[in-house]
């Protein structure tokens, strides 16, 4: 039973950790915003997520950025949603300034009583989420954490969060340096520990629902799926375009500035690798060149110049959703799918 009072087709640990009606989680994007998009998944009963302004804005300007971010979901959901900062730590072990304040701001925003109802969770990635569990553990919000492999989970487990979530090869946007595929991660991170997992990297449909609750997840996340979106209205259509246009196997690895990333091709990504080879920027002007880009594709439509990241399912993408009735939709497919399994004879003659 979730917070809405109706019983939900699908009752896990992940719907009840984070009062949701439905298994279901968008995932962090950006680095434009992703508001609309966050109330529009938290409405229809899943939790939505907001992602954080550019790794390059100041740090005061980025968390009043932030803020803002949280204030305006607030005005558009009542229902619980979450928050993306990337985690990274210098070469000294100290967690960044960037996520050191945004993880601040999220903490500090839910002194508000009416953000506190709100928002439930915090969810980090990129790096350990040691680095930031001080500034977490006693605020009262969730920590979920995304991983890329089975000892980061266990590592992170171990750090105190109370939710992973488990990114396979297939998802789009920065990705493993070892290709593990989700269907090989999911049951492997399951096997090692206690808390709630959420799988993510290649779903769109009640299938992958079903078979990432069979894999032993708690739920899925999913990125590419909800950019095709009607609800998506902060990004520029043209993107969710590009995704519907996709086929099976336009999606290429490429290498970021901080690893592999998976996306679709762009000119972008060809200029990206000149301005490395070349070696006449720093790591931070190229993260600010990086930023520019895929903001400019996201919210300006710029694909061309512009760095688009998405995962291997935009080849089998080929609409734009409602959320509202798709969320319910996978959950019931789901649902009836797992219905479908328990009835299966098992043994007898095979004809």
């Amino acid at each position: 039973m979730t917070d809405t009072g109706e019983m939900s087709p699908l009752n896990t640990r992940l719907t009840d950790l984070l009062g949701i009606r439905y298994p279901v989680i968008q995932e962090g994007l950006g680095p434009y915003k992703t508001v609309k998009l966050a109330a529009a998944v938290s409405n229809a009963g899943g939790l939505g997520t907001v992602s954080m302004p550019g790794m390059t804005e100041g740090e005061v300007e980025g968390a009043k950025h932030l803020r803002d971010f949280i204030d305006e979901a607030c005005s558009l959901t009542d229902k619980p949603f979450t928050v993306n900062i990337p985690v990274g730590t210098t070469s000294d072990g100290e967690v960044l300034p960037f996520s050191a304040a945004y993880v601040r701001a999220v903490v500090e925003s839910i002194s508000d009583p009416e953000v506190a109802k709100r928002l439930k969770a915090i969810t980090t990635s990129a790096g350990a989420p040691g680095v930031v569990r001080g500034i977490i553990r006693d605020s009262g919000l969730i920590h979920l954490h995304k991983v890329g492999g089975t000892r980061q989970a266990i590592r992170a487990e171990k750090d105190g969060v109370d939710g992973l979530i488990v990114s396979g090869y297939e998802a789009g946007g920065h990705t493993h340096s070892r290709p593990v595929s989700t269907i090989i991660l999911g049951p492997s991170v399951a096997d090692h520990v206690s808390i709630p997992t959420i799988l993510t990297g290649g779903f769109r449909d009640g299938r992958g629902l079903a078979a990432a609750l069979c894999l032993g997840a708690d739920g899925i996340a999913m990125g590419t799926r909800f950019v095709a979106s009607r609800d998506n209205t902060d990004w520029n259509p043209a993107y969710a375009q590009r995704i519907n246009d996709a086929k099976e196997g336009d999606d290429i690895i490429f290498d970021a500035i901080y690893g592999p990333s998976r996306a679709l091709p762009s000119r972008g990504i060809a200029e990206l690798a000149e301005l490395v080879a070349a070696g006449t920027m720093d790591t931070m002007q190229l993260t600010a060149w990086k930023d520019g880009r895929l903001i400019g594709a996201q919210r300006d439509g710029d694909l061309e110049p512009g760095l688009l990241p998405a995962g291997q399912v935009s080849g089998a993408i080929n609409d734009l959703i409602d959320v509202d009735p798709f969320v319910r939709k996978i959950t019931e497919e789901a649902a009836a799918i797992l219905g479908r399994l328990s009835s299966v004879r098992i043994g007898g003659e095979v004809r």
